[in-house]
């Protein structure tokens, strides 16, 4: 884990900074595909994401490891041709587990937080699950490991696969010509994301565009249908948090609701959307019916509640940064300590975005708690042996939070703005 951490140490900023260029290239060209909202709600989204992943917080039903101990049938070198195979396994495996995710109704809640923006841009690329807490990626690998394909690779080339994902999630990129027979591209992606009925389930594939054209779901970007993105029951709200269990909460609402016992049981294995017939009648949940004329999610938000919004991610990304950075010496005990900061704070200032009243208790409970820690300790986490004076910029840091929070849910001014 200590690995990854200092992986994400160059992949944060890397990947933040390719959003800045974006958001300063559709400024420069005045086809700006950025909303301050939702794309801080994208990057906070991808913090929460880090922040599991760094502490490995998913139960994993079976190893890759594991797999080729127990099933290789031979034993091969490390070689180019290892490399290729590995690779065309992981993403037809990719291919695979990303179907599920769109067709069957559980799968499919660690997976709409990704699609969630109204948005399409770099940002929304890094709208990642937290609610992916079962880990079951190894089983598709199984042709892998019966050919013996050595775990080595698999860990090297998983997270590469993983990153080579970000870069088609983007309007400013038309077709590619004959890469579009090859690879996943952006006009292929923009397709993947879009609610329209002739774009729905379609391009699922993550690096190689030849698994869609092969099973059946591929679908060319067509001139006359624009592709309106988002999800057919909107999220309407910034907080990813709340976004990662609402499918979840669903469900769990249906299976209680419904007669049938059998409904109850298979409700979580049908396809995505299936609810039984008598919740169906009874409950029912609204559903885009234009994807041309729907309302999206855009409360008004004044010039001060985004700039704090802005502040309040980079803030937390510093934090984050930090905690990376001193991974080994903070002990997992105090990860999880740190960590919750700043879930909580994201938590809590994405609840302010969207105008949440119990936004400021939250953000209150959090600062005194820091301040505590501050007090108590005489440090942050060890942050005065890199920063002098540390512990006290971060007693700032909770004093302002608390103070703005009070302010953008109190003020009449701040009401009137917005």
């Amino acid at each position: 884990m200590e690995t990854y951490a200092n992986a994400l140490l160059y992949a944060i900023p890397f990947f933040t900074g390719l959003v800045l260029v974006e958001v300063l290239y559709g400024a420069f060209v005045k086809q700006q595909k950025h909303n301050v909202m939702d794309t801080v709600s994208s990057l906070s989204s991808g913090l929460t994401n880090i922040i599991k992943d760094s502490l490995g917080l998913v139960l994993v039903l079976v190893s890759y490891p594991f797999l080729v101990e127990n099933l290789a049938l031979f034993e091969i070198k490390i070689t180019l041709v290892v490399w290729l195979i590995a690779f065309i396994a992981i993403d037809f495996a990719g291919y695979w587990n990303h179907r599920l995710s769109h067709h069957i109704n559980i799968f499919w809640n660690q997976h709409v937080i990704h699609h969630s923006s109204e948005e399409f841009n770099l940002a929304c690329a890094l709208r990642q699950s937290i609610s992916n807490l079962v880990g079951y990626f190894a089983l598709l690998l199984i042709p892998a490991a019966i050919l013996g394909v050595p775990n080595k690779v698999i860990a090297i080339l998983a997270p590469i696969h993983l990153f080579a994902q970000f870069w088609y999630h983007t309007q400013h990129i038309g077709k590619l010509g004959w890469l579009e027979y090859l690879i996943v591209t952006p006009s292929q992606h923009r397709v993947h994301h879009a609610i329209n009925p002739e774009y729905i389930d379609k391009n699922l594939g993550q690096i190689l565009s030849i698994w869609d054209r092969m099973f059946g779901t591929f679908q060319e970007e067509l001139k006359d249908v624009p592709p309106q993105y988002g999800v057919l029951k909107p999220a309407a709200t910034w907080n990813p948090i709340l976004i990662n269990f609402q499918h979840f909460w669903r469900l769990t609402k249906d299976a209680w609701r419904a007669k049938n016992l059998w409904d109850k049981l298979r409700i979580w294995f049908m396809p995505t959307g299936w609810r039984p017939m008598d919740v169906k009648e009874k409950y029912p949940i609204p559903i885009i019916d234009d994807v041309y004329n729907f309302k999206r999610y855009k409360p008004k938000s004044s010039i001060k509640l985004k700039a704090y919004a802005i502040f309040q991610l980079l803030a937390n990304t510093a934090l984050l940064l930090f905690m990376l950075y001193n991974y080994t010496e903070i002990g997992f005990n105090g990860l999880l300590f740190f960590s919750a900061f700043v879930f909580v704070g994201i938590f809590g200032y994405t609840s302010l975005m969207d105008r949440k009243l119990y936004a400021v208790w939250i953000e209150t409970i959090r600062g005194l708690c820091g301040l505590a820690v501050v007090f108590y300790t005489g440090d942050w986490f060890g942050l005065n042996s890199f920063l002098p004076f540390g512990s006290y910029y971060i007693a700032i840091y909770f004093i302002a939070s608390i103070a703005c929070s009070f302010y953008f849910t109190f003020s009449k001014k701040e009401k009137r703005d917005v």
